[in-house]
Formats: structure tokens, C-alpha cells, sequence
């Protein structure tokens, strides 16, 4: 596969990858309660947009249409963030959730553009490499941002009650926290082994 198709696979993974966080990100923006992590959230929302446009523009350089790739990576991790927001948890803990689902998006994307932004500058090609070394430095900005939101997260979830400590253990599991149980478990067991044999 030519250097150039392995840019545009890099590429239109990150258009998807944008595009499905434009609508899972109100949704994150609406479940967190902390006003700092709430304001992070919209301010990433709105810069989302504006990398999307920015795909759109670096795709134009090539002569490309951005489409025609679907993230399952993203997919995935959205899929993580909306199972933050369906947490029994509250407060500062339901936060915290949402905060790692959103660190993790982050990482995702930074290693992404990363790539993507090496293959340009291998193919020489300056304005496609700024636009999305553009992007690269809002998602570093929004993960650290992220971090310094969950500080406080953590003091205040510190200190708040611990009466449902066990609470996890009393409720009823529901059918996909029985199936995600289950999957973990088949995970553990067929690791196992290689595992086994690392620690020798």
C-alpha cells in the first residue's frame, strides 16, 4: 500500500473518529456535574468542530473526500462514555467516570494525529502536517485540562460519605454488567497463560 493511502486510512479514521465525538460529546457536556469539567467538556466540543473542519480542509489540499471510513476504535470508547454515564454512581464519583472515558478518547486521538502528522511530514506535506499538528495541540490542551479538572474530583470524592462502599456488591447486576463480567473473565483466562509464562 503506498505511503500516501496509509495517510488517508490515518486521515479519514480521524475524520470519523471527530465526527462521532461532535454527538457524543453533549452528551458527557449534560451527565457531568462539576461546573469546571461541565465548561472543559463544551469548550472541547466546540474545538471538535472546528478539527472536523480543519480534516475537511487538509483532505482539500490532497484532493480527497474526507469519508468512507468508519472509526470502530472511537466507536468503542464512545461506547465506554456512555456507559460512564449509566453508572449507579453520583457526584464526584460519577464525574471522575466521565473523566476517565474522556481522558481515554484523548489519548486516542493524540496518537492518532500523531501518526497521521508523521506520514504527512514523510510525504512532504507541510499544510496537511500544520492543520492536523493544529488538532494534535487542542487534544493535548484537552487532556490536560481534563487532569486538572479530576484533582479536585478527587478530594471532594474522598471526602464524601463512603456508606455505599458496599453497595456494588449488594445490588443486582444488570444484563451487561453481567455480560462485560463474563467477557473480562474469558479475557483473564485466555491471557493466562503468555502471562504465566512472562512472570517466569
Amino acid at each position: 500500500m503506498p505511503l500516501m493511502d496509509v495517510l488517508l486510512d490515518e486521515m479519514r479514521d480521524l475524520y470519523s473518529a471527530e465526527n462521532q465525538l461532535v454527538k457524543a460529546l453533549p452528551k458527557l457536556v449534560k451527565g457531568a456535574n462539576d461546573q469546571s469539567l461541565k465548561s472543559g467538556l463544551k469548550n472541547h466540543l466546540e474545538e471538535t468542530k472546528n478539527q472536523v473542519l480543519r480534516l475537511r480542509e487538509a483532505f482539500g489540499h490532497l484532493g480527497k473526500k474526507p469519508t468512507g471510513q468508519h472509526c470502530n476504535g472511537m466507536e468503542g470508547l464512545v461506547e465506554e462514555g456512555q456507559d460512564a454515564l449509566e453508572k449507579d454512581e453520583e457526584g464526584a464519583n460519577k464525574d471522575l467516570c466521565i473523566v476517565g472515558a474522556a481522558a481515554r478518547v484523548e489519548h486516542y486521538e493524540i496518537a492518532g494525529y500523531t501518526v497521521a502528522i508523521a506520514l504527512a511530514k514523510g510525504l512532504g506535506l507541510k499544510e496537511v502536517a500544520a492543520l492536523l499538528n493544529e488538532n494534535l495541540q487542542e487534544e493535548v490542551a484537552a487532556a490536560k485540562t481534563l487532569f486538572a479538572s479530576a484533582k479536585p474530583l478527587l478530594k471532594q470524592a474522598a471526602s464524601e460519605d463512603d456508606a455505599h462502599e458496599n453497595e456494588e456488591e449488594k445490588k443486582p447486576k444488570s444484563a451487561k454488567e453481567k455480560k462485560s463480567e463474563k467477557e473480562s473473565q474469558d479475557d483473564e483466562q485466555e491471557a493466562s497463560s503468555d502471562v504465566s509464562k512472562t512472570g517466569k
